[in-house]
């Protein structure tokens, strides 16, 4: 792979889709939900990424505080 970055994506989304099966035994092209479960998961993990980039945001305005 050419660039070094994507190669770092791709391997942790080689690695989240192993934890994936592990935990519920089938790979995300046969896992069939209804529509309601799949919005839902996909609301809680976009509130998660909102509090870890408010986290984020707090550690920076600190590490500013702190000059």
């Amino acid at each position: 792979m050419r660039d070094p970055i994507i190669k770092r994506v791709v391997d942790k989304i080689e690695g989240r889709s192993a934890v994936g099966f592990k935990k519920y035994g089938v790979t995300l092209k046969d896992d069939v939900p209804d529509l309601k479960t799949w919005v839902s998961h996909i609301q809680e993990e976009l509130m998660d990424a909102v509090n870890y980039l408010e986290k984020l945001q707090y550690e920076m305005e600190e590490a500013d505080d702190n000059k």
